[in-house]
């Protein structure tokens, strides 16, 4: 399997990485992993995009000293500060209608599982209502939602992706609670968990996520290469 790590450059530049591991997996029909920290960012789905709020949401953000970006997976919008970690699988696929369901669920289980290997016990499938990026695939813990999954698939290749709230889960639910209002959508600042508040080890979460996704398989690690 071959695994990245790092982040590029800039954003253009990491979203690059994304869509060559994409092309790579279709071509080599072996999977891939990657586990890696953004940056500060609010990251707006093609909903957000249409709705009539939708600039003074990206001012709101801005307002928040967040910059903004427009994603292609994925629903509603989300709030990166330095400590969150984005997480994908990229898997080989003949077929696109099949096999959705089993990645998504293959992929919840995982995060759960590196979840509870660094501390966080109550970690399980669900979410609070009205929180970040409502969907049906996330994970909460008491405190809320640490995590949302989202899925794309491609010719010859499926993404399964998401966000884990490593900290700052204040910064995240104060920029958040300005952005929605100005989408018309729900949320409840009360909703926003983090690794950190459900007890976990920040500092191990990442290991322990990439460990989880890449499984028994033999990792081919890398780093991303920086101009």
């Amino acid at each position: 399997m071959r695994v990245v790590r790092g982040r590029a450059d800039d954003r253009d530049a990491d979203r690059a990485v994304i869509r060559d591991l994409l092309d790579w997996v279709s071509d080599h029909e072996e999977p891939a992993v990657r586990v890696w920290a953004p940056g500060r960012v609010v990251a707006f789905g093609r909903r957000d995009t249409n709705e009539d709020g939708y600039d003074d949401a990206v001012r709101a953000a801005r307002h928040h000293g967040f910059p903004t970006v427009e994603r292609r997976v994925g629903g509603r919008a989300v709030a990166y500060t330095d400590t969150t970690l984005a997480f994908a699988r990229l898997t080989p696929t003949e077929d696109i209608r099949t096999g959705l369901e089993a990645r998504y669920d293959a992929m919840v289980a995982d995060v759960v599982d590196a979840l509870r290997a660094v501390g966080v016990a109550d970690a399980r499938e669900g979410e609070p209502p009205d929180s970040f990026c409502p969907g049906d695939h996330s994970v909460r813990a008491d405190c809320g939602k640490l995590a949302g999954v989202a899925q794309r698939v491609t010719k010859g290749a499926a993404l399964t992706s998401g966000v884990l709230v490593v900290d700052d889960r204040d910064a995240i639910a104060g920029v958040l609670d300005d952005v929605y209002p100005e989408l018309g959508a729900p949320f409840d600042p009360e909703s926003v968990g983090s690794v950190a508040a459900a007890g976990g080890d920040p500092s191990a979460v990442r290991d322990e996520l990439e460990a989880a996704l890449v499984g028994a398989a033999d990792a081919d690690v890398e780093q991303v290469h920086s101009t």
